[in-house]
């Protein structure tokens, strides 16, 4: 996979991860978001920042499992695009159901327990975002740093519960199982590798 390091590489994922915000604008501009625009954008651009996350968590094992060491060059802008659509999630929902009544929008948030747990895994992402760049991973120093961006997977499970019940009212759960499968499935090789790593520090210190 020589083309990942090539130097188009990253403008070409940079296009591809607009891909989706530029058929929104389309849909949008055509009318084809159905009865409910609103809702059916605020949806997708939620939909968006769970297949982005899903896409950065399996960059690692992607790339230790197929050795393509290259992938490490893309996980910071694909980190940014999951925050990206996660704002714009958060956006089109503070605007389209609340009018950007802030005053309301905080009664809103503790009051809806899906929007809490969706809340506050934008506010994790806005920390890892903030903090993906050089300067905060020397203010930080390296261990501090990885240590806070592991927060990525209680972002995970955070999206994935504010996913389950805000499918609640739905009988079709099974959107909702896969992503947590798959997610689950990540989690599981990063434990297992931090694990084995673990054991390897550990009789090497014997």
């Amino acid at each position: 996979m020589r083309w990942l390091g090539h130097p188009a590489a990253k403008p070409l994922a940079f296009g591809v991860y607009l891909l989706p915000l530029a058929y929104l604008f389309w849909a949008v501009w055509f009318d084809r978001l159905g009865a409910n625009p609103a809702e059916a954008l605020i949806r997708s651009l939620g939909d968006w920042a769970l297949r982005a996350l899903v896409l950065v968590l399996a960059i690692t094992p992607l790339r230790v499992a197929a050795g393509w060491p290259q992938l490490a060059r893309f996980r910071r802008m694909a980190g940014l695009f999951v925050f990206f659509y996660a704002s714009l999630h958060w956006l089109a929902y503070a605007w389209f159901d609340m009018g950007l009544v802030w005053a309301d929008i905080v009664a809103d948030v503790p009051r809806r327990p899906f929007i809490l747990v969706g809340t506050l895994a934008w506010l994790l992402l806005l920390a890892l975002a903030l903090t993906s760049f050089q300067h905060a991973i020397r203010r930080l120093g390296a261990a501090r740093w990885r240590a806070l961006h592991r927060a990525v997977y209680a972002v995970a499970v955070l999206a994935v519960l504010h996913f389950f019940w805000m499918r609640a009212g739905k009988n079709d759960q099974t959107e909702v199982l896969v992503y947590a499968a798959v997610l689950g499935a990540l989690l599981l090789w990063r434990l297992r590798r931090f694990a084995a790593s673990a054991r390897t520090a550990a009789g090497g210190g014997r």
